[in-house]
């Protein structure tokens, strides 16, 4: 018996990052739904109904608290977990992200390997780190 991959809803609308996250979800066997505006998150979150959603603050249309608290509010959708994942860092955004109906956070920038740390986190799947390895030091192996 094989098991669907869990599904995760990304919502962001700079294209350099989506293609990060979403190649870093992928490979490590999640599907992936991209929007890039809050109003294609709402839509995908109640037609789509991920297991969870990444959900950028500073999307066009409906920004990430808007679309947050909207899916929050909705008996169809308030079940999904959505994690801030913004650049909106100052003292308080993490208070109003909560505020909005986020169950988590993640400060901007993030390192992919640290995104799915977090994601494996809320299916309770086990890593040590997607951080490769460190090679010894190039001040001490200079390159050849």
């Amino acid at each position: 018996m094989t098991t669907a991959p869990n599904t995760v809803l990304l919502v962001e609308d700079n294209e350099d990052n989506r293609i990060i996250y979403a190649t870093a979800l992928r490979f490590a066997g999640y599907e992936v739904i991209e929007a890039i505006t809050g109003t294609e998150g709402v839509h995908f979150a109640r037609t789509r109904r991920p297991d969870l959603i990444l959900m950028d603050i500073s999307v066009p249309e409906l920004d990430g608290w808007e679309a947050t608290a909207i899916i929050k509010a909705d008996p169809e959708t308030k079940h999904i977990p959505v994690v801030a994942v913004t650049a909106h860092a100052l003292p308080g955004d993490e208070a109003r992200s909560r505020a909005a109906g986020c169950d988590g956070y993640l400060a901007k920038p993030i390192a992919p390997g640290k995104l799915l740390v977090e994601v494996d986190r809320w299916f309770g799947r086990t890593t040590s780190s997607y951080t490769p390895a460190r090679s010894q030091d190039s001040s001490t192996n200079p390159p050849r």
